[in-house]
């Protein structure tokens, strides 16, 4: 899968949130170069988490970037001062210099993670400003994994479709919906954060082989997919991902 990109049908991206490649899986993924260098000859995509808590360069995201084969995808998740500290409020500056760095990525960027707290109710008219910001500051796809119950009501996955904004399917799901992709429908992110230890616990074959089907349903309608393991506590994502990759 590394290195390439599938153009019949909706192209599949798989990865983790990071890269670290763990000693178990030394034999997994091997070969000599950083973790990033050995991670991409297996996996083809990866979800930059560590944006949400401190920034990084734009010569690290280019190097970075230089580190990947062409087929190589980057998701990058949001700063929490744009996402839970202003609450998405009067961000248009923060945007401009988040963004002024991750452009390093190029060509790789394919997705801007926005993920709010459990704290964060619906507020229509902010969001609307600052999802116009964020899309009018990059080409790159935006999906949004809010958690408050009342994000995930018919008419605002009608409105964030209408401002072409992917709501992610979350695994453990806040809402009843919320495991399923929403929003807009030119994008599915699938985050699985770990069930029933969010973070820890490992996923099963079988969990694996129900999400590989809902993935390629999504394909098989031409939409980009991604499937990311945020289960990193424990070592699990990388595991899940490559056994998710092979199935």
């Amino acid at each position: 899968m590394a290195g390439r990109v599938a153009t019949k049908i909706g192209d599949l991206f798989v990865g983790t949130a990071g890269w670290s490649v763990a000693s178990r899986y030394a034999d997994a993924v091997p070969g000599s170069g950083t973790h990033l260098e050995r991670y991409a000859r297996r996996l083809n995509a990866t979800e930059i988490d560590t944006s949400f808590y401190r920034r990084h360069q734009h010569k690290t995201y280019e190097r970075w970037a230089g580190a990947t084969p062409d087929g190589f995808r980057f998701s990058v998740k949001l700063p929490r001062t744009i996402t839970h500290e202003r609450s998405l409020v009067d961000c248009g500056s923060l945007i401009d210099a988040f963004m002024a760095d991750v452009v390093g990525l190029g060509g790789k960027l394919a997705v801007l993670l926005v993920q709010l707290p459990r704290s964060s109710p619906p507020d229509a008219a902010a969001a609307g400003v600052f999802f116009d910001q964020l899309r009018g500051a990059s080409g790159a796809a935006v999906a949004f994994e809010p958690r408050h119950p009342g994000w995930f009501a018919p008419e605002l996955d009608a409105w964030l479709a209408e401002r072409r904004v992917a709501r992610v399917a979350a695994d453990p799901a806040p809402a009843p919906v919320a495991g399923e992709p929403g929003g807009w429908s030119g994008l599915r992110y699938y985050r699985w954060h770990g069930s029933p230890r969010v973070y820890y616990s490992d996923y099963d074959d079988a969990a694996l082989v129900a999400l590989r089907a809902r993935a390629d349903a999504g394909r098989a309608l031409g939409e980009p997919t991604w499937c990311v393991f945020d289960n990193t506590a424990s070592g699990a994502a990388l595991g899940n991902a490559l056994a998710f990759a092979g199935s």
